[in-house]
């Protein structure tokens, strides 16, 4: 039988909606939220098939992302597969993390955070989502990374031998995640989210640590770590790190957007360009953090970032939603009732 061509929109999306105590998110976006409605309309709007949200507060029954999801249901697009796990981000440790001489801050836990849970991820699907099959490397300890760099400091490991013997190496987290079309073999997204490269000293604890979680998935497609996708996947997230522009060790994204078995569509907007986020001064400026790259065997129809010019539609609502931006990917996927 003859084979259909159907296009896949996949995106990614930090939409910030993040609060500083544990529920605050849900009760916001119920009692109607601006910030959530204006992302909840950019999502509609842009229609991604799958798309990967970070800056989503997680509560184990995803009461939160629910709510979410039935907000984009509202403004025209509804997502029946909702997949999320507990993130780095807030997990108590125990230790001092960040070398200050205290513990219990926020910057104590396994990734920076107020409460276990704040500033996770949620997968939203239109397709249903193969839990069984997900790959989580979230409790990857830093130093068991291949090539691991870790931070040191008079030539001692930083902030503690002990503090990097628990240390996990995601801040948020690391998952593959498969994902079943309907007429059509699988693909997989590889989602993360990594720390910001600054807000640290002369260790440059949170540039190494970035750099490492962006180079975990160049080790997984490399053999080195976990089971890796040999087709169909996409890599996509918040890299937090420019190739080019700000601080932060620019080769890790560097080497994984020429990487051989990806592909880099350059998605871009009228307005911003390559940019994906919006920094307000007198921060380094708009950046490119926000990446969707598929691997080297789709072929990719169209990509963007959607960022209207301040007098096109949604502009307002793509503003008020968040500082970075909505980044998709268009690929063309071959249907058959015999694949």
């Amino acid at each position: 039988m003859p084979l259909a061509a159907e296009t896949v929109r996949v995106a990614t999306y930090n939409v910030e909606l993040y609060r500083k105590g544990p529920g605050l998110m849900l009760r916001d976006i119920l009692r109607g939220d601006p910030q959530a409605e204006a992302a909840a309309r950019v999502i509609a709007h842009v229609g991604p098939d799958v798309v990967v949200l970070q800056g989503v507060d997680y509560d184990a029954e995803h009461h939160g992302a629910g709510a979410l999801r039935d907000l984009i249901a509202e403004a025209g697009l509804h997502y029946p597969h909702i997949f999320a796990l507990l993130p780095s981000t807030g997990m108590p440790t125990g230790q001092d993390m960040n070398g200050d001489g205290r513990t219990g801050g926020p910057a104590d836990a396994q990734g920076f955070g107020y409460f276990s849970g704040q500033r996770g991820m949620v997968v939203l699907s239109r397709w249903q989502i193969d839990t069984d099959a997900v790959q989580d490397f979230s409790d990857l300890l830093w130093r068991d990374l291949p090539g691991a760099t870790l931070p040191s400091l008079d030539n001692k490991p930083f902030p503690s031998e002990q503090a990097q013997a628990i240390q996990r190496l995601s801040s948020t987290g690391h998952w593959i995640v498969p994902i079943t079309l309907p007429n059509a073999p699988p693909m997989t997204l590889m989602a993360f989210s990594a720390t910001p490269p600054v807000f640290d000293g002369p260790e440059d604890r949170n540039g190494l640590r970035n750099a490492d979680e962006i180079r975990l998935w160049a080790r997984v497609l490399d053999g080195q770590l976990g089971d890796a996708p040999t087709k169909r996947f996409f890599i996509l997230g918040d890299g937090n790190l420019d190739p080019i522009k700000g601080q932060g060790r620019h080769a890790a994204i560097k080497t994984l957007l020429v990487h051989s078995q990806l592909q880099d569509s350059q998605p871009a907007s009228t307005a911003g360009g390559a940019d994906t986020v919006d920094w307000p001064d007198p921060s380094p400026g708009d950046m490119r953090v926000d990446y969707v790259l598929p691997s080297a065997d789709w072929t990719v129809q169209k990509s963007g970032v959607f960022w209207p010019a301040p007098d096109e539609y949604l502009a307002e609502d793509v503003a008020q939603a968040s500082r970075h931006r909505l980044v998709w990917v268009d690929v063309s996927v071959m249907e058959s009732p015999d694949f």
